[in-house]
């Protein structure tokens, strides 16, 4: 009976309600790296439960926000917050809609490998960096997972930069821990086209040979050798047998 008891236990998911605080509240020096990525910081305990419950790493978590539903999933940096207390990214706890000293469930989690991820600049100021794809993958390097929905935040050159993750493969939420992803990128928010004029022409073609009608018909108007008229000898004019007329065709409607 007490075997039994204990491989249920290990079975037992872990799940906590914790207060969340942004990191910045938390004690002691600055922790600009967790603000760069996706982990938190949980309290000692955590780690003493989940050792207990045979938690398979790496260590997923999923986060719920169960007044306003939102949910997100995250690693794990530090086992070293006050205990009752977990210390989130700032851009996390805005995808949450958390304040600070906000109630949050941290459940544990396991997900699918990601195989493809497809991203949204939210500023058309992302446009200036000369390799968007290598910096993306070096910044992710400090997120364990992708949440299809999420607003992530990356620091490059001393200036951060959101991005929406637009579509995650194969599930709406995946671990991108060594992983072979396939990464695109959406316009960015505001982003317009260039506008293409084309060359406007106010030539207007002429014919010489030919012209047409208001009343349907088409009068060929070709040059006509030895037109006009003639005098006989007893006076009497005569139209030359040279003499060709305009022939009139009808032009269908």
């Amino acid at each position: 009976m007490f075997a039994f008891n204990m491989f249920a236990d290990s079975l037992r998911p872990f799940s906590t309600t914790y207060r969340c605080y942004s990191v910045s509240m938390l004690p002691g020096n600055e922790r600009h790296d967790v603000e760069k990525g996706g982990k938190i910081i949980m309290p000692p305990s955590a780690l003493d439960q989940l050792t207990r419950l045979n938690i398979v790493y790496p260590m997923l978590f999923k986060l719920t926000n169960t007044n306003a539903q939102r949910v997100t999933h995250c690693g794990v940096l530090e086992f070293v917050a006050d205990e009752g207390k977990v210390y989130l990214p700032y851009w996390m706890m805005r995808n949450l809609l958390l304040d600070e000293g906000s109630m949050i469930k941290v459940e544990s989690t396991s997900l699918q490998v990601a195989t493809f991820s497809k991203f949204q600049p939210q500023s058309v100021d992302f446009l200036d960096i000369t390799n968007p794809k290598a910096v993306l993958e070096n910044a992710l390097r400090n997120f364990a997972c992708l949440t299809t929905g999420d607003v992530i935040a990356i620091d490059y050159n001393s200036r951060i930069y959101e991005l929406c993750v637009l579509e995650t493969k194969p599930g709406n939420a995946v671990t991108i821990i060594e992983c072979d992803m396939n990464v695109e990128f959406a316009a960015p928010v505001g982003y317009k086209e260039p506008e293409r004029f084309k060359p406007v022409t106010n030539e207007v073609e002429q014919s010489h040979s030919s012209l047409i009608t208001t009343d349907g018909f088409h009068m060929d108007t070709k040059f006509l050798a030895f037109s006009g008229k003639g005098n006989r000898l007893d006076g009497k004019t005569k139209q030359t047998d040279s003499v060709q007329r305009p022939q009139i065709t009808t032009i269908p409607r």
